[in-house]
């Protein structure tokens, strides 16, 4: 998607900077670097995590959650998404932070791969932690419960010690008291991707076969000799197909965003079918897709993506989720009514996550700061309903509200002429795209086959300059 509602960008203005008290939530990759910026900004930091290390949905476990399609609301939270072959999607040069990059490092068990494995990922984020000192900032296994706004402005924050059960799933300690704290301001880090989206089908009610949601697939073995539908066109459905096809007895994938008359069998494989979208499910065990082809399928699994969530929370109703709009939020993080005291990091989706992340960290430790900023309240609600305008004359739905895609390097640049930093550099912005192509071009082997070598050098000059990378 290529909309872009930028204003002009403002320099960093020279007013007295203040140290606020700050809540973040999460410890992940956006909560790691936020933790980061808002300490070099000089404010106080006190990072809440429910797991018992960092890294967020890059903890991978084998558990999965007792309910397959994640809808029970009571169902205990397994947080990590992370299936066991998973491997990353995009070059290690492209994904990390602007001034920590995440080359290969030292070590008899860290992959040395261009794509690495999910392992590598969390290694790098501990890296990271330990580089910058976040440790000391992190109350592990402390559960938020709640996030509410006090009448002075302020923020209370209610939160209880938690602990695991045999199968890893967080649980509160019943004997944990709740501990009560206010802060300045809360910058929420959470994720999202634990509350599974699953694709609506007519008469899946009354369909006989097995169902789940992407985000309890771990291995492929469970699936062996039986006929599966993939629901999705994103990263987690074309690995998990090609995933489970060497033991499925036949793996049908169904897609929205293709034609009605699609059906194709993906060369190389015997047993990997593409069609379009389900039209409609049977009582008989039957699965009919638009293009007119029927499978009777013992199991439907749905890689149809995630939804905001954010039960902690407590705005009173001024921030809400609407089809997958988080808002009002202006530029993706402040709402503007109780801006800057409270934002999120990490709700644009179809980007490169890390780099993106530190900026929009960049942005609200300088704004809590007063070192940059904000539009008023009603230029920011201008600015908001411009942008959903824009959204709205290009027919794109409200679900795709944060899907910024193309046109998060003009965004990345923005936040950082707001922040009078260095912006998304050439070589990354380029890489992104012959990293895009080639996963379009070779979808089985881009992560070992490349094009870019030349990038990949002009990358590794420009990480000279950061001490992290330079002295390995």
């Amino acid at each position: 998607m290529n909309i872009s509602v930028m204003n002009q960008a403002m320099p960093p203005t020279t007013l007295s900077v203040k140290s606020r008290h700050v809540a973040v939530v999460g410890a992940g990759a956006a909560g790691l670097v936020a933790a980061r910026e808002l300490r070099r900004e000089g404010h106080s930091v006190v990072v809440f995590e429910r797991g018992h290390e960092f890294g967020g949905t890059w903890v991978y476990t084998p558990q999965v959650e007792p309910d397959p399609l994640g809808l029970d609301p009571n169902r205990p939270i397994i947080h990590s998404s992370l299936y066991s072959s998973l491997r990353t999607n995009l070059p290690r040069e492209v994904m990390g932070y602007i001034d920590f990059p995440f080359v290969t490092r030292p070590g008899e068990n860290r992959d040395p791969r261009r794509y690495p494995g999910h392992r590598e990922v969390l290694l790098y984020l501990k890296d990271f932690a330990r580089e910058f000192g976040v440790e000391e900032m992190v109350r592990f296994e402390t559960d938020v419960i709640k996030v509410g706004i006090l009448g002075d402005g302020k923020w209370k924050v209610r939160s209880k010690k938690s602990s695991f059960n045999d199968n890893n799933e967080i649980i509160s300690k019943s004997n944990a008291e709740f501990d009560d704290e206010v802060y300045d301001a809360v910058v929420v880090c959470n994720g999202h991707y634990t509350e599974p989206r699953v694709a609506d089908i007519p008469g899946i009610n009354l369909w006989p076969g097995k169902q789940m949601h992407s985000h309890n697939y771990r291995i492929p073995e469970p699936f062996r000799d039986q006929v599966v539908i993939v629901i999705g066109s994103s990263a987690s459905a074309v690995d998990i197909c090609r995933d489970i096809a060497p033991v499925a007895k036949e793996v049908h994938v169904a897609s929205r965003s293709v034609a009605d008359e699609t059906y194709t069998k993906q060369p190389g494989y015997d047993n990997l079918w593409f069609h379009s979208m389900i039209d409609h499910a049977h009582e008989d065990g039957a699965v009919v897709f638009r293009n007119g082809k029927t499978v009777l399928a013992d199991l439907i699994m749905h890689c149809t993506g995630y939804k905001y969530h954010f039960p902690f929370l407590d705005t009173k109703g001024i921030v809400t989720v609407d089809d997958n709009r988080l808002g009002p939020l202006y530029k993706h993080v402040f709402p503007p009514a109780l801006a800057p005291y409270l934002s999120f990091v990490g709700i644009p989706w179809k980007i490169v996550p890390f780099p993106l992340f530190e900026f929009q960290s960049k942005w609200i430790a300088g704004i809590l700061s007063g070192r940059i900023t904000l539009p008023s309240q009603k230029e920011m609600m201008e600015d908001i309903q411009a942008f959903y305008s824009t959204l709205e004359d290009s027919s794109i739905p409200k679900r795709y509200t944060h899907c910024i895609g193309q046109s998060q390097f003009e965004y990345n640049n923005w936040l950082a002429a707001q922040c009078g930093c260095q912006g998304v550099e050439k070589w990354r912005e380029a890489m992104y795209s012959m990293a895009s192509e080639n996963r379009r071009l070779r979808p089985e082997m881009y992560r070992d086959e490349w094009d870019d070598h030349h990038l990949v050098l002009e990358a590794y000059e420009d990480f000279i300059k950061y001490p992290s990378a330079s002295n390995l």
